[in-house]
């Protein structure tokens, strides 16, 4: 049977996914009141669990799957949730999936430090598990993560960024953590070379089609149904792939809109530089790599024994294209 929405995907190891939760609330968990208050307003905040979903579907897949997987699945999200505060603190954003930033609510201070208190958290239960591959793993992982953040920081409000510079961000800000979670769960089901090699690829690929249509999206979605504005990326003078893509196909006029708007941020051209990325397919440049990226992800599932868990590995892939949310 063929898993078409994230519910079917999620609903293979639900058991898990609310162990992970219960993990999540019990780690978050602190003596200084300031922290247990923004934890609850990030708990609260929900969100897909897209990399523990990743991580315990990964670990099944390999037959294998328990308590360490749970907990990896739960560091891993830690690792996501700590970058998201300092992301939304550096962007000086104020909504994120239809609720209040922690920063807007608490302040930047407040944010940066329990996003700190969030990463060492993430080592701790690291250290617990006592597998030296996964420390080398996440530790490698959170640095080109941090080196990610920092290529965004000099990408901004430059439009003379070329793809390769926002693939590089993008497989550093994103797919680097998807790959690392696919495989720590290699490793800690003892798969073999070839395996541990393959869900690392695979991770990469997923995390790569994730956020290129991630981008799409912000040019294209409702923000009532995704809880974000549209434009915020041009707003935040990033040069994502559509606006590339329009640099390179569009004319003189749209071209100068485009410069203008990621050097100077904001939405007042909003309407026009949309024109330019529809007129030029900038849009569907993007989407096209994205698909291409899930594609290269299904091949390296050969790798892997035929089971349901490998068929949500599948459908996660399919999902990563087309989500709109």
């Amino acid at each position: 049977m063929r898993l078409v929405t994230l519910a079917e995907i999620r609903a293979l190891v639900q058991a898990d996914l609310d162990s992970v939760d219960q993990v999540i609330r019990a780690r978050l968990k602190s003596a200084v009141p300031l922290v247990d208050r923004v934890a609850d307003h990030i708990i609260a905040g929900g969100g897909k669990r897209l990399r523990p979903l990743l991580v315990l579907l990964a670990g099944r897949a390999c037959a294998e799957g328990g308590r360490a997987h749970i907990e990896a699945a739960a560091f891993i999200e830690f690792i996501h949730t700590a970058t998201l505060l300092h992301d939304d603190v550096v962007d000086g954003s104020s909504l994120r999936r239809g609720r209040y930033t922690a920063n807007e609510v608490f302040g930047n201070q407040a944010s940066v430090l329990v996003g700190d208190f969030v990463y060492s958290r993430a080592f701790q239960m690291m250290a617990a598990l006592a597998s030296q591959p996964v420390m080398e793993i996440m530790a490698e992982a959170t640095n080109v993560i941090a080196e990610g953040e920092v290529l965004q920081l000099m990408n901004a409000h430059d439009p003379d960024t070329t793809e390769q510079r926002y693939l590089e961000v993008i497989y550093r800000k994103t797919a680097r953590l998807f790959q690392a979670g696919a495989e720590v769960a290699a490793v800690l089901a003892d798969s073999s070379p070839e395996r541990r090699a393959a869900l690392a690829a695979y991770g990469r690929h997923l995390g790569t089609a994730y956020q290129l249509v991630d981008d799409v999206l912000d040019y294209r979605s409702s923000p009532a149904e995704r809880g974000k504005n549209l434009g915020d990326d041009l707003a935040e003078g990033k040069p994502t792939l559509p606006l590339i893509h329009a640099l390179r196909k569009g004319s003189e006029a749209q071209r100068a809109a485009i410069r203008a708007a990621i050097k100077n941020g904001g939405r007042g051209q909003l309407g026009a530089v949309v024109d330019a990325i529809e007129s030029t397919g900038g849009l569907d440049y993007a989407a096209g790599l994205a698909r291409g990226e899930a594609d290269a992800a299904l091949r390296t599932l050969s790798a892997l024994p035929d089971s349901s868990y490998k068929n949500g590995l599948a459908a996660l892939a399919d999902f990563a294209v087309e989500h709109t949310t």
